[in-house]
């Protein structure tokens, strides 16, 4: 090959590696996001809002798939065993990231090793609430209570395993009582049966509680983030209470498979950052009264390896068993 050749060799060699990065420019196709939830609650609804917003910042269609089902494990193994090439991402969450592993005998997924923190998206506490009715004033009077009649009183939940019956399951062993845990196909249903008075209590997430609390159908007796939350200032925390202990604060993020290469997680972590930029969605998160995060994957992978051996705890002194 003469010299002419060995040039032009060279610089079709030397331009392959451009062509080839501008032709798998990431992302160059519709990417799917999975939420482990059914269609309508709080998960599903926050994808959709994420999915969207994160469709026009990637310049790329975004649907949502929901995968509901085994507490939230359907669709969290099939984000971990999906091909780790940014194209199937979804919804983390707190019980399939950092419960369940204890929950239940077995999982199909690892948790800690098979899937990917991009963003957490944001957390939110629960409100400790009783009907309207009730006797009980404050989270001193139901310890009297459940103290003076081991076994009696009762808390509802929307399932076993989830923050509802955690929250419930944490205050009974930090208070040292003895009570009934009521699980229910949904929040929803638990608050309804609250108000009839079939149940006495109930950890209800803020965004749900506050229009039965200001509607006066239930009353509020301590809220569970470390402080008052400045859209209920006169609902004091359970550390006021004189339980710290029981701090707890749902959370949720975007994840995606092991295995993805780092520059799509910048990528899509860039893209949810920006997307929790929009002022219509904060406005809503801020005023379900959830704390609006951000961040970066290892911050998120952080809370996640923080979360999973404290609530793996609860399980066991519980000895909560989802079958």
């Amino acid at each position: 090959m003469n010299r002419r050749n060995l040039l032009a060799a060279a610089a079709g060699t030397a331009f392959l590696p451009h062509l080839s990065r501008a032709q798998s420019q990431y992302p160059n196709k519709l990417i799917t996001w999975i939420c482990p939830y059914a269609a309508g609650g709080g998960a599903d609804t926050r994808s959709r809002q994420l999915a969207k917003l994160m469709q026009a910042i990637l310049s790329q269609t975004v649907i949502v798939d929901n995968k509901a089902g085994g507490g939230g494990n359907i669709g969290t193994d099939f984000i971990a065993k999906a091909k780790p090439d940014g194209y199937t991402i979804g919804m983390g969450n707190f019980a399939p990231l950092a419960v369940n592993h204890a929950l239940f005998k077995k999982l199909n997924y690892d948790p800690a090793n098979d899937i990917v923190p991009i963003m957490l998206i944001e957390r939110g506490p629960l409100i400790l609430m009783v009907r309207t009715e009730s006797p009980y004033k404050t989270v001193k009077d139901v310890v009297a209570a459940a103290k003076s009649k081991p076994g009696a009183l009762s808390y509802a939940s929307g399932g076993i395993g989830g923050t509802h019956h955690l929250s419930g399951a944490l205050f009974e062993h930090t208070a040292g009582v003895d009570m009934i845990h009521a699980p229910y196909k949904s929040g929803g249903a638990g608050a309804q049966d609250l108000m009839g008075g079939q149940v006495d209590m109930m950890f209800e997430q803020m965004y749900a509680a506050m229009p039965s609390i200001k509607g006066g159908r239930l009353r509020a007796l301590a809220i569970t983030s470390k402080t008052r939350s400045p859209l209920a200032p006169d609902i004091p925390t359970m550390g006021e209470a004189g339980y710290p202990a029981v701090e707890v604060l749902n959370w949720q993020g975007i994840v995606g498979p092991k295995g993805m290469p780092a520059e799509i997680i910048r990528i899509l972590n860039a893209a949810g950052n920006k997307a929790l930029q929009d002022p219509e969605l904060r406005a809503t998160m801020l005023a379900q009264g959830n704390e609006i995060a951000g961040g970066t994957p290892e911050q998120f992978a952080a809370l996640i390896k923080a979360e999973a051996p404290r609530w793996g705890k609860v399980v066991r002194d519980a000895r909560i068993d989802p079958e």
